[in-house]
């Protein structure tokens, strides 16, 4: 039983207010894009800070991405790069797996939401792992009350995903390359429908303003991922770079209210 400020509320309606607090809070970040592409899988966002990154590197080819409040995510990524690193250490590097980790991610997130001593996390997460083919590559997409989906091709979580996801299924193509992924990532994320399913005033987000990184199985070394330089995302867009050129800044913030830590490092991670 459950004691709130006007007496008794059920669990259903407590485990759902939950959920509405978690939603809101993600939906304030803005988009991340998880695709796969002929040599691997391309993580893009829409992020014009330098030092908050939404993409980083797990393991060796293992990358995580995230939206929502930057302290927590940013606590899930530490303690999944320990729980890696430990794993490969004591056993052996082959041991650790993008599956292995999306587990003991929905374990956490699970806990804490159905914890009723603290309040569920605002994120949402990405694990995606690169195999030798293209058909085992893997990405994984978590929710807030640990939830998993296995996910083909792309995903999108975050900001206006059902907008993003709706433009990516429309025009995604299986084997593409990381230009023409990347190019479409970009469009995708910056797409604005107009009223009754028509057109909008499509944005063209400037170069500076993505944050780009591949898990990539050409690299000759053990570590696949990489991230892509301001220099070589405007070679790969191409023709998109004069366009951003020319449009207006953003003057939203790409990271939510609440993904800006409000001082210095962050917590210890907690437990997976």
């Amino acid at each position: 039983m459950s004691m709130g400020f006007g007496g008794y509320v059920s669990p259903e309606q407590l485990m759902k207010d939950r959920a509405d607090f978690a939603r809101k809070g993600i939906s304030r970040g803005r988009s991340v894009v998880g695709l796969q592409y002929a040599d691997g899988l391309l993580f893009v966002s829409e992020n014009p800070s330098a030092a908050l990154h939404k993409v980083s590197e797990i393991y060796d080819r293992i990358a995580f991405a995230a939206v929502g409040r930057y302290n927590e995510f940013e606590n899930l990524r530490i303690a999944g790069v320990r729980l890696a690193d430990m794993r490969g250490y004591s056993y052996d590097r082959r041991d650790v797996t993008g599956r292995g980790l999306a587990n003991a991610y929905a374990q956490t997130l699970g806990s804490i939401f159905s914890s009723g001593g603290e309040k569920p996390y605002e994120v949402e997460l990405f694990v995606g792992e690169i195999g030798d083919s293209a058909a085992a590559d893997q990405l994984y997409r978590l929710t807030y009350d640990g939830q998993v989906a296995d996910e083909h091709g792309y995903a999108v979580m975050g900001g206006a995903a059902e907008v993003v996801a709706g433009y990516l299924k429309e025009r995604y193509e299986e084997g593409a390359s990381l230009g023409s992924a990347l190019r479409l990532a970009a469009d995708a994320l910056g797409h604005s429908p107009g009223a009754n399913g028509s057109d909008g005033a499509d944005r063209v987000i400037p170069v500076d303003d993505l944050e780009v990184a591949v898990l990539d199985r050409t690299r000759a070394q053990a570590r696949k991922f990489s991230r892509i330089s301001p220099t070589r995302l405007a070679g790969l867009l191409g023709e998109r770079v004069s366009a951003a050129a020319a449009a207006p800044a953003a003057t939203d913030p790409a990271v939510a209210p609440g993904e800006v830590p409000s001082s210095g490092e962050p917590p210890i991670a907690p437990p997976l």
